[in-house]
């Protein structure tokens, strides 16, 4: 018997007009269609006239439903997987079946479609040369923190998913680790009243205060700036020797001679005294 095949399908995150025409295709030709909410995704097939079995496939079962998957996918069914909106896998159920059709040489394919990460970074108005999705930060303070710690000197336009009841404590949180530094809100995208709020994070975090927000939304803003940097560097190494400072560059990685030059022009002295200090290391 040979094997099925899966389906990741994106959905629109809005406007149901950015359904792809594969995608229609796709769900009318598959046996099953497994969905994160069988009651959304029943309004989205009622409305394109589709008539398919569901099967629910969410967080809390995914482990277990993609056993469940894969064997209908063993006996030569076809399934295609729909989160409630944008693409499967991307803060969303999917990648627990994607990787076990990799390990069992079960056929799969990603259909292009909507995804609102991408979408609120074209429209920011930030940096889109290069940039770092976090999706979702962890809904526990101390974890959240953590992990903005972890990434406050990364010099790329950062993107997080978040939740209404969650923005103003996650706005917080990035104005205490990160600075005050630009971003925006994109929210109800695709939709009626599509919505983007720009500007620091302190006058964002000020907006929304006297605007409650209502949906799930994408935030930016953007990486570490050069000066930023630079004077986080320098508070950094006020307690270091300059021969402290030249090892610790040199442990991270830079060759000695990246590290003397990188340590005079964070100290703001000539070479040759930070050279003679790296003489025996």
């Amino acid at each position: 018997m040979s094997k099925g095949k899966l389906y990741i399908c994106p959905t629109p995150i809005g406007n149901l007009e950015d359904i792809t025409l594969r995608v229609l295709r796709t769900l009318k030709e598959v046996d099953i269609i497994a969905a994160e909410d069988t009651r959304h995704t029943i309004n989205l097939l009622r409305h394109f006239s589709i008539q398919k079995p569901l099967t629910s496939y969410h967080e809390h079962n995914e482990k277990n439903k993609s056993q469940y998957l894969i064997d209908k996918l063993l006996e030569g069914e076809s399934i295609a997987l729909v989160s409630d909106a944008g693409m499967p896998g991307i803060s969303d159920p999917g990648e627990v079946l994607i990787k076990a059709c990799i390990q069992q040489d079960i056929p799969f394919e990603v259909l292009p479609g909507a995804t609102a990460s991408i979408l609120a970074l074209v429209a920011s108005g930030l940096s889109t040369r290069r940039f770092a999705f976090e999706g979702f930060l962890d809904r526990d303070r101390k974890k959240r923190k953590e992990r903005l710690e972890k990434i406050k000197l990364e010099d790329r336009t950062l993107v997080f998913y978040e939740a209404p009841h969650r923005v103003a404590d996650t706005l917080q949180d990035m104005i205490d680790i990160l600075g005050n530094r630009e971003a925006v809100i994109a929210r109800e995208l695709t939709k009626k009243y599509e919505e983007f709020i720009r500007g620091r994070l302190n006058e964002v975090y000020q907006y929304l205060q006297e605007n409650p927000p209502k949906g799930e939304m994408v935030l930016l803003c953007g990486g570490i700036s050069l000066e930023e940097e630079v004077r986080r560097e320098q508070e950094t190494f006020q307690h270091l020797t300059i021969r402290e400072h030249i090892s610790s560059f040199m442990e991270e990685g830079l060759e000695k001679k990246e590290a003397i030059k990188k340590v005079a022009k964070l100290r703001k002295i000539p070479k040759s005294d930070v050279y003679k200090e790296s003489i025996d290391l």
